[in-house]
This record gives C-alpha cells, structure tokens and sequence, in this order.
C-alpha cells in the first residue's frame, strides 16, 4: 500500500468517524473525571504562535522553514511552561488572526499546513514531564484576508470534498474546522483536549462536542467568554476594570463547581503574539491575578508572546525565570488547594482592614490547613479577617516557618506586630481544629417567602453547594430558619451564588448579590417585632457574614430589601441566589481566647452638640454618635487594662460622604496615630473598622479620637479593645 493511499484512507476513516450520529445532551457533567487534570491545575501556559508571528510569512513553506531554521525545540516550551509553575499548554496556531495554520500534517487542504508535526512534538515533550497539551481551534473565518493575503483556499478544500464549499463563510468554514476536528481526534490520541473560540453553528447542528466526547472519553473541552453547558471549561479573556486591579474573579460569572478559567496577557500591553514588541511584564499585576485565580479555584491561563524561533521575548523570559523562584517559596499554599470562602470552606478572603486585600486558600486533603495571601498589605502592622467558624491553633509565616502572634475573637483572626511584607504575596499558614458554634443543617429546617421552580428555600440549608435557592427576583424577600427550639443566635453566614460579577463592569453586566438588609427574631414564627440588625452588604465574592446582637430565639429572619444590580440590568435586577445560609451560635474560640473589650460610642464622652442618632441602620448598642462637623470634634472612650500592653483596638465608623474624614487617634493624652485616614464607606449605613495597635497602661486609660477637618468625625458606633 503507497503512503499516498494509506493517507487517504486515513482521512476519510476520520471522515467518517465525523459523520456517525451521536445521541447526546446539550448537557454535560459539570464534574467528570475527564476534567481531573484541569481541577487539580493552578495555571496554563497560552501560546498564540502561527504563520503571522513577525515577521509575518505569506508562505507556508517558508514559515516552517524558518522556525526551523532558527531551532524551533518543543521541550523550551515545556521548561517555560514549568517556570510558571503550569500544568497545561494551550497552542494557538490554527488562529484567525495568524493565518489559520495547522501546526500538524494535515491531509485536508484549506490552509496552510506543515510538514513537521510542531504539534505532536509538544504533546510528547510535554507527556513527559506531566504536563497536559490543549489544542486551540477557531471557529472565525472574518479575517480570512488580513493583512492584504488570502489566507484561506476554498478552491482546494471545495475539490477535496467534490462540492463547492466557500470557507469564508462560517457555515463553510464550520464544515473545514468540523473535519480537521476529527483529524486531529484520529492523529492524537495522546492530546488533552480542544479550547474553542468560540461556537459554530455547523458544529452544533452536528452535534460535534457530543461525537468528540464519543470519540476521545478522556479529552476536555473548554470555551471562551461563553458558558456552553455542553462544554467541561470556561475561559474568561482579558477582563479588567476591577478594583484591585489584579483581582480578576470579581470579573466571573460562573459558579462553582464549574471549571473556570481566566486567560490574560503576561505584557498586559501589546497584541496576544509577537508583533515585534519587547513589552515589560507587570510582576505584580501578573502573580497577584495567578494568586487571586487560585483564591477562587480559577484556572489561570498565561498567555506569552513565542517568537518564530519559539523563544520567548528577553521581558517575559526574564520573568518566567524570575517567577520560577519565587512561587516555589509559596508553592504549597496554590497546588493542592482550593479557593478559601466558597464551596471547600476556607478563610474569608477579599477586603480586610485598613486597606488590606488578598484570597485565602485551603488545602484539598486537610480542611484545617489553611493559608492567607496579602497581595496588598494593611497601613498598620495588624491584619484581621473573618475566621468563618473555624477555631484556629496556630499561625505562622510560611517562607521563614516563624509562628505569628494572633487572637480570635468576636469572629475574627487578627494577627498582629507584623512588617516587612513581601511586595507580591505575603503568605501565612494557619491551622485550624475545625469549626465550631454553627448550627449543622439537619437541625434546622428553612423556608422562603419566594422562590423560583425547582430552587427552594432548603436548597440553601442542605450542605451541598451545588444546589441553590432562586429568589424568584422578588425584593423584599426572606429566608426563615426554624432551629426546633430557642438557641442562642451570634450570627449568620452566607454563601451567594457566584454566578455574576461583583462590580459593575457596564450597565447590564452587574451583581446579583445583597445589599440592604433586615434581620428579625421571634418565639414563635409569626411575631417578629422590630429588626434585631438592619444594615447594607457589600458587593463581594466569598463568605459575607451577618453579625447581630446576642439573641434567644427559635426562628430566624434574613429580609433581603435590595440587591445590588440596577434596573438597566435586566438579567440580574432583583436576582437573588444563595448556595447555603447558616446560623452561628457562638463565635470560634469563644472558649479559649478573650472577647473583645467592646465600649459603645454612646456611653463614651463626646464633644458638645454631639448627638445619639440611630437613624441609619446597622449599628451596635442603642445607637452612634454623631458628632459636629468641626476641627476637633471627638469622642473618647475610658478602657481598663489588667497591665502595661499594645493591644489591638477597633473602631468602627460610617462615612456617607466621598470625602475622608481623617482623625487624630490619642492615648492617655499622646497622639499615637496622626490624621488616621476614615475614608469614605460609600453610604451611611454600611460601617466599616479600622484597626490599630496602641499602648495601654495598667489601669484605667483613655482612648481619643479627634477630626482634623473641617468635616468633622465620621458616625462612630464602638471601641473593640483586646
């Protein structure tokens, strides 16, 4: 049998195993064992390198020629791929806008095509060193003639199917793709699977990801910028506008436990291949979106610029060796681990205090191992976080394993006398001896005073966060928990659904989370009185947790009055999801560390014309303090110490207006933090702590805090003291 025949034959078996008729569901497995090796990755490595990397070659021939030429070799990718600490590439070739290349030997005509598999050479250098090879494939023919060049050949593949086809439509172009589907599906048994930009109708209507799931069991397939229920993975490109900027889930809007991936550019400058450019790479904004991704069990997939030799330009080399380094410090807390504050458990992440920020992760095969990421470090040398129910045992810094003094109390971990934070990722590994104080689900039963069809209120009750209460988009709306007899009540804790943005990125893309809320108890069900806490949510990923006053009581509600996404907003106005609520019935560690020393702003001493106000829901006690707006205007608290100490101190404030409202903080009479900032919280009912450390005396002490503008002090609710 000639070669030429017995490639012939092979193509047309891959034809035919094209046009089998599969049964299928638009639906795949959310989970599935094909997608282990995705779910236990932290990164990719995303290559877009074809036949118009610059410079650009209009002949096919005379672009494999150079890049062989100029030593072309599988196996630097792969150590690149390893320096970034990735478990998968991605080869974007067969690309629109670089020619529609096939780094493979095709026997289709249609565009170009090499005589050196490049493709099979990265599926082996890869295979052995445990990495996984995904193929890119376009379902885009509009740029067909880019750059004044023809890069597509109806003629040719309209005689190898003995038909007219026009490739540049995208029927047509869908049939071309279709086919080379399977002929990679018949060459590479060994490949991971395809990532798809994005969907055809061609393929759809023949049912192609159902015949690929068919054909090759083992291969994922994953989709970009759109949420294909069929497909196991999908991406998330280039998304920006969030604030940190390198906190890229804010940008996501699937939730899990559907594989999710964020593919962004190393020079966040400049095209996705090489144009000749050399950008810099941004080492912060680059490992605190890596960081951040994983904090959210999000894939992240890294796209670098290869040259036509393959070698990476001298900018993002120098980082990939830079970052080979630096993540093997901090390896342990990314690999092996889940995103802290959803589905896995984990530590509260997001927004700590005095400007800090950063994810928490937790490890997939210890729930008590835990580590804190602060990629932007606090104005103070203290850092606090809810500790969502875990009590916690000990706290050290991972790189130097050197133990961290901390407390918990109230339902939260502060660690303290801390410094010398790294510029990228400070890492602390805390371990913890489970939760404690939340009430099991089988306990209590819920109900809802709405909810959609096939999304009821025990969805939110039964331990599994892959079901759901639907709120039916019905503001006001409540939850009730039934906990079968009076219990003491400490808090709520809440999990929404992440199937939505947690900033407003445009008009009709915004969060569909809560923001005014009631909280009400009862004896009996049916007479609630007044709200034991009213106040405003936050738009944030993770854990959100409802702090109340220490209540007795059988029933329990959560009155959600608003959610965040506007009317312009179709999609999301007044859509409400919740994976899981539960009740607290004491904070963690209650039994082995202090509560804080709290003293309300209304007892306190306050400067004349102040007045108690309690006009603005969400406060602690009877009420605030609201203070003149005037230079000096203050309040001071007298606290007791059993002796000489620095002991954190909270104070916790409101700030409606845009403006900062700094103040002096004093100790005894000494100023002992100048012009503290007490920046705006965007409305008057959403309060906010600030923390720092101060020295105390044995004995009685008094704490001042005193405005410095004219603007006078923010409303003032307490003074935490521990």
């Amino acid at each position: 049998m000639t070669r030429r025949l017995l490639a012939r034959l092979l193509a047309v078996s891959a034809l035919l195993l094209g046009a089998l008729t599969v049964p299928g569901s638009a639906h795949a497995d959310t989970e599935h064992p094909r997608q282990e090796y995705l779910r236990g990755s932290v990164a990719g490595l995303f290559l877009h390198w074809g036949q118009r990397t610059a410079p650009s070659h209009t002949s096919c021939s005379g672009w494999e020629n150079d890049v062989t030429a100029g030593g072309w070799n599988a196996d630097y990718w792969v150590q690149e791929a390893q320096k970034l600490h990735a478990q998968y590439l991605v080869l974007a070739t067969f690309h629109s806008r670089l020619g529609y290349a096939r780094p493979w030997p095709s026997k289709i005509p249609g565009s170009c095509a090499v005589k050196r598999d490049f493709l099979g050479e990265v599926i082996e250098a890869a295979r052995a060193k445990g990495l996984k090879t995904i193929l890119y494939m376009t379902d885009d023919p509009q740029w067909h003639a880019e750059g004044g060049n023809e890069w597509l050949n109806s003629a040719a593949y309209s005689a190898y199917k003995g038909r007219t086809v026009d490739l540049h439509t995208r029927d047509g172009f869908g049939e071309y793709s279709y086919d080379l589907f399977f002929e990679v599906m018949e060459r590479y048994p060994e490949l991971g699977g395809f990532w798809i930009d994005n969907d055809n109708a061609y393929w759809e209507r023949n049912n192609l990801y159902a015949k690929i799931y068919q054909r090759r069991p083992h291969y994922t397939i994953s989709n970009n910028n759109e949420d294909t229920p069929i497909m196991d993975m999908i991406s998330n490109e280039q998304k920006t506008g969030m604030s940190p900027s390198y906190d890229y889930p804010q940008a996501v809007y699937t939730a899990a436990p559907r594989l999710i991936e964020a593919d962004f550019k190393l020079p966040s400058t400049g095209a996705w291949w090489y144009d000749g450019s050399n950008p810099a790479v941004d080492r912060r904004l680059t490992l605190g979106r890596l960081i951040t991704n994983a904090g959210s069990s999000v894939k992240a997939l890294m796209a670098e610029t290869a040259q036509v030799n393959g070698a990476f330009p001298s900018n993002q080399a120098a980082f990939n060796t830079f970052a080979d380094g630096y993540l093997d410090q901090i390896w342990e807390s990314l690999a092996g681990t889940e995103g802290g504050g959803y589905l896995h458990g984990g530590l509260t992440p997001g927004f700590w205090n005095d400007g800090a920020h950063g994810v928490t992760t937790v490890s997939r095969t210890d729930p008590d191992k835990h580590y804190i990421h602060v990629l932007t470090p606090p104005s103070t040398t203290t850092l606090r976080l809810r500790d969502n129910g875990y009590r916690v045992t000990a706290v050290t810094e991972l790189r130097t394993g050197a133990a961290v003094p901390y407390t918990q109390s109230g339902g939260s971990l502060t660690l303290t006398g801390l410094g010398d934070w790294d510029p990228y990722d400070t890492v602390f590994k805390v371990t913890t001896a489970g939760r404690e104080g939340i009430v099991p689900p089988a306990a209590y039963t819920m109900s809802a005073s709405a909810s959609a069809s096939g999304r009821p209120a025990q969805a939110a009750a039964d331990g599994d966060h892959r079901t759901y209460w639907d709120s039916d988009k019905t503001t006001p709306v409540s939850l009730r928990f039934d906990l079968g007899s009076a219990r003491h009540v400490q808090y709520l804790g809440v999990n929404q659904r992440e199937d939505s943005v947690s900033y407003a990125r445009s008009g009709t893309e915004q969060s569909a989370r809560i923001k005014d809320y009631r909280v009400y108890a009862s004896a009996d069900g049916a007479n609630w009185g007044s709200p034991v806490k009213t106040g405003t949510l936050p738009s944030r990923r993770g854990v959100a947790t409802i702090d109340v006053p220490a209540v007795t009581a059988r029933h329990i509600r959560l009155e959600v009055v608003t959610t965040h996404a506007a009317s312009s907003d179709s999609t999301r106005h007044k859509r409400l999801r919740i994976d899981e609520a539960w009740i607290g019935t004491d904070y963690a560690g209650g039994a082995t560390t202090p509560t804080p020393n709290r003293h309300e702003a209304e007892n306190a001493s306050y400067t004349a014309g102040s007045t108690v106000d309690s006009n603005h829901g969400g406060f602690s006690g009877s009420g605030f303090v609201n203070t003149p707006n005037a230079v000096g205007s203050s309040v001071e608290w007298t606290v007791e110490s059993a002796s000489a100490r620095s002991a954190p101190v909270t104070v916790r404030y409101a700030n409606g207006t845009a403006q900062g409202r700094p103040m002096d903080v004093s100790v005894n009479g000494t100023v002992v933090a100048a012009g503290r900032a007490f920046d705006s919280t965007g409305t008057w009912t959403n309060w906010t702590d600030v923390t720092l450390t101060v020295p105390l005396q044995a004995g009685a002490n008094t704490i001042r805090v005193s405005a410095t503008t004219a603007n006078g002090a923010p409303n003032l609710d307490y003074l935490d003291v521990e």
